[in-house]
């Protein structure tokens, strides 16, 4: 079984693939000369590093899930997977080196769902960031990843008394028919009392997730979805289009290998996810919020706490766990990648078992003109959009020159302000005053609407090559 390739008509359709890291993880390799980690960091810029710590349990798997994450820790396994963790983090910090000054300017811990670990052991966890890292966590912007169910009082008040500045909590639907609808079992009562613990905290930015495109759901259910989300005043919200994917629960119940083709087939959900999608956009912006990309919005006077949707992408990303990846500016790394529960369990368990992290094992170089793709790809999808000023001074080239096909393609379909030498670009052009200048490339709402179309279509022939030739596990 392969993982399906996304199109290179960018117009076929809208929803192919969710670009939250380029290359993604199934265009990764065993890298046979296994580098070791103090020459992939060594001569690299580590005055504002990023840490990601990763942490691969949760109580349930939602139907739509094809995260790196399993369904409960049985047998004391966080206590090896933190144990683990911490000589990771002894091998990674020693990797660093003391050539120059180490520096974390953000941190991050996913999932998974971390806050699925005790209290006692979120402490342990913080304690590896700064004890071994030396991360300052109540200095840099902090985000937290939790659930309903496991944002319990004692763990928030753990991460809120930790500098804890962001908690992104997964509600993905108020309605508790849609919940079921997406394999996810959970009662809007024990959400909302899980917001309300939350708000208690005082932690600065509470981040809600929803989702669209959910069986059964209506433009009605998804604006009182929104409304119940905005009622809380969070001061980001993500909506995400719902994903049929192979292996996961919504794949299996719909044929798993050709769950994705079939869904991607459906024009009619296409339809459908691109209303909600437009639905839920103009509904958060007449409530005072800003659209930083396809999926994130901020509410206009919230204070920026945490990193945006780009930041996964950047160089000098540190990584911690099995599911983590790392990137130099020219390699991009991790462990083995899977999304199969049994297969999860057996990377799991090697990585507890593992006392040696001082080497790279899988990965993939960035070079050619993927750093120059990376750029455009993860500026390009966001509101923002990219000075080509500053891309010119980065690469001493110019992207319309480095990208004409592509480029010319998004500004033919209306996709792309400022798509050409003298500005180019659509006649809708009215939702941004300052979109319009000659030396800067933005997505019109229409390209941001294709977002998920237009970042596969920037993909390159040998990441795609690399990605056709991924099994599926």
């Amino acid at each position: 079984m392969t993982t399906t390739l996304p199109t290179t008509d960018a117009t076929e359709r809208p929803y192919q693939s969710y670009v939250y890291a380029y290359p993604h993880k199934t265009a990764y390799a065993e890298l046979p000369d296994r580098p070791a980690l103090h020459e992939l960091w060594a001569g690299e810029n580590k005055e504002a590093l990023q840490l990601y710590a990763h942490i691969p349990f949760c109580e349930v798997r939602c139907g739509f899930c094809n995260l790196f994450t399993r369904i409960g820790a049985p047998d004391e396994l966080t206590t090896r997977y933190l144990d683990a963790l911490d000589r990771q983090a002894t091998a990674v910090r020693d990797a660093l080196g003391d050539d120059g000054p180490v520096r974390f300017a953000a941190a991050a811990f996913g999932g998974g769902t971390p806050t699925f670990l005790t209290a006692g052991e979120l402490e342990r966890l913080c304690d590896i960031a700064e004890k071994r890292m030396g991360a300052d966590l109540r200095a840099v912007p902090l985000s937290v990843e939790t659930s309903p169910s496991t944002a319990t009082a004692d763990r928030l008040a753990v991460l809120a008394d930790r500098g804890t500045t962001r908690v992104s909590i997964g509600v993905q639907s108020f309605v508790d028919g849609e919940a079921r609808a997406a394999v996810r079992p959970q009662r809007r009562a024990d959400v909302e009392a899980a917001l309300g613990r939350i708000r208690e905290t005082r932690i600065p930015v509470l981040n809600i997730d929803l989702i669209y495109g959910i069986d059964g759901q209506t433009a009605r259910t998804w604006l009182a979805s929104l409304d119940a989300a905005l009622a809380w005043r969070p001061e980001e919200l993500y909506l995400y289009p719902l994903y049929v994917r192979p292996l996961t629960g919504l794949g299996r119940l719909t044929g798993d290998a050709g769950a994705e083709a079939a869904a991607a087939a459906d024009a009619a959900w296409d339809a459908q996810r691109l209303r909600l999608y437009r639905t839920g956009r103009d509904h958060l912006l007449a409530h005072g919020y800003e659209q930083v990309s396809m999926r994130m919005f901020r509410r206009a006077d919230a204070p920026h706490e945490g990193p945006d949707d780009h930041a996964c992408q950047t160089d000098g990303m540190v990584g911690l766990g099995c599911g983590a990846r790392s990137y130099t500016s020219s390699l991009h790394y991790s462990f083995d990648y899977a999304v199969g529960m049994g297969q999860i369990r057996g990377i799991i368990d090697r990585f507890t078992t593992t006392g040696d992290f001082s080497r790279a094992e899988v990965g993939r170089r960035i070079d050619g003109d993927e750093p120059k793709r990376r750029h455009l790809l993860q500026s390009l999808l966001q509101a923002a959009g990219l000075p080509r000023a500053e891309y010119r001074r980065r690469f001493g080239s110019d992207p319309v020159d480095d990208f004409p096909v592509e480029l010319a393609r998004f500004t033919e379909l209306g996709w792309l302000d400022g798509g050409g030498s003298n500005g180019g670009g659509s006649a809708n052009r009215t939702h941004r005053a300052d979109t319009t200048d000659g030396d800067h490339l933005r997505l019109s709402p229409e390209g941001l609407a294709h977002s998920d179309a237009l970042g596969p279509a920037l993909f390159s022939p040998a990441v795609r090559a690399a990605m056709a030739a991924y099994e599926a596990k």
